[in-house]
């Protein structure tokens, strides 16, 4: 059965809205609430970038039911591994087992304002590091650990959940799977590969696990005005994750997608009043073996409304196409 998850969008919402919108969403009746953890947003037009794991703690005090989850963090530049061990124990307690760490290699936007950026294979290796990191003091007793890229002398978690937090892991290609299906409890994707289930699924060797995919739309009644706010916010989102790992700021955004134009994000990007075609954007996740797919509304006025409407007319509508609830 099918779960639909919320995107708090940390880039394009300050971190009051957001826990407001967390709050409506549950009402809503999402089944999972999932958050960026950015230090700069993709682009200016964006305009934010709240601390994630400050919003996702007043968050898991204001909801009761949904699960909690960062889409992704990196704990490899800004935070170190034994750090974000911490965080998660912690917003673990305060949403009584309703939180999932999500985790990834990073994006230089982010990550540069603590140092350089490594290259591809040593952000594998580093984020492969802190897993086993993470993963040792989940288990409470003190760790020590002398690895090619971190150190931890002698930490202990002092507060855990009765329940392990699990871990996701977002992948990309069959390196990133072999590398990171048997240390990892969940599959996190934001292309719908059945090849990357499917290998994902081998590599674990039958062991149970979740598939977790994330689809950006703009639902709204004029479909040209969504395109418009999809393209001055999101347009970005079609250069592909092996450029927009790389590009540094902002301004580098900006100018790789300076030529892409309204028409070219809404041919992309499910955008206007048409369910159907939000269905059709679900279902291929579906198809493809997710388990889980977490909406993006795109636009920070637009929560409101949209999560109003969310709840009469497109959960309904997904779940009664695709399964659910």
């Amino acid at each position: 059965m099918t779960r639909f998850g919320y995107t708090l969008m940390t880039e394009q919402s300050g971190p009051r809205e957001l826990v407001r919108h967390a709050e409506q969403a549950e009402a809503a009746g999402f089944d999972f609430e999932v958050s960026s953890d950015h230090y700069f947003p993709w682009l200016d037009s964006q305009g934010h970038a709240p601390y994630a794991w400050s919003v996702l703690g007043a968050v898991s005090q204001v909801t009761e039911r949904v699960e909690l989850m960062t889409y992704v963090t990196c704990p490899t530049r800004r935070y170190h591994p034994a750090v974000v061990a911490q965080k998660a124990a912690t917003l673990g307690l305060l949403s009584n087992g309703r939180f999932l760490l999500g985790l990834g290699s990073g994006e230089n936007l982010n990550e540069h304002v603590v140092g350089p950026w490594p290259a591809a294979n040593v952000r594998q290796e580093m984020l492969s590091e802190a897993i086993a990191i993470i993963g040792a003091l989940f288990d409470g007793d003190y760790v020590d650990f002398a690895g090619r890229h971190f150190q931890v002398d002698s930490a202990k978690l002092w507060d855990l959940p009765d329940e392990r937090v699990p871990i996701g892991v977002a992948v990309s290609g069959p390196q990133s799977v072999d590398l990171f299906a048997p240390v990892a409890d969940h599959l996190i994707a934001v292309e719908p590969k059945a090849e990357l289930v499917e290998r994902w699924d081998e590599a674990r060797a039958g062991r149970p696990s979740r598939r977790i995919g994330q689809l950006p739309i703009c639902w709204g009644p004029d479909a040209e005005e969504c395109a418009r706010v999809a393209h001055e916010q999101f347009r970005w989102f079609g250069n592909g994750w092996k450029v927009n790992a790389e590009l540094p700021g902002t301004a580098g955004f900006a100018g790789a997608t300076q030529f892409v134009r309204p028409e070219d994000v809404s041919a992309s990007i499910p955008c206007g009043p048409d369910l159907d075609r939000i269905v059709e954007a679900v279902r291929a996740y579906v198809d493809a073996g997710f388990t889980d797919v977490a909406l993006v509304q795109i636009g920070d006025a637009s929560q409101p409304e949209f999560l109003d409407l969310a709840g009469k007319e497109l959960l309904p509508t997904l779940r009664s196409e695709l399964g659910g609830g």
